[in-house]
């Protein structure tokens, strides 16, 4: 079994665009070993440890057909890439409906907090 830091996976891009306060940019965020340029390594690493579940995908889209309230949560947009867990990672966030902005707000502090 390879060790930890030669585990596959455990490597994020994460690019924030119009969030700003100067969360605008992009970063590295690396785990098991933390790591990487991103602003809060060690919270961002235990949120996405919390998040992942067996059967489960912290980066999953809102499932298609789900009832969101019409509220708008500004202009700000994420797109996270790279592996996590051994899976590949490609998920766009935004803040343009209810259910959207809940799925950002799950994943502080790897997204910037932009809750007012």
């Amino acid at each position: 079994m390879p060790s930890p830091a030669a585990r596959p996976g455990d490597r994020l891009t994460v690019t924030v665009r119009q969030a700003g306060g100067g969360a605008d940019g992009t970063f590295e965020l690396r785990c098991h070993p933390e790591g990487g340029t991103h602003p809060d390594v060690r919270e961002a690493c235990g949120r996405l440890d919390r998040r992942t579940t067996w059967g489960t995908d912290p980066f999953a889209p809102v499932r298609s057909g789900t009832v969101c309230t019409m509220q708008y949560g500004g202009p700000a947009t994420a797109h996270v890439t790279g592996t996590w867990a051994g899976r590949r990672v490609d998920a766009r966030f935004d803040r343009g409906d209810g259910c959207e902005i809940a799925r950002w707000d799950d994943m502080v502090p790897v997204l910037p907090d932009l809750r007012a």
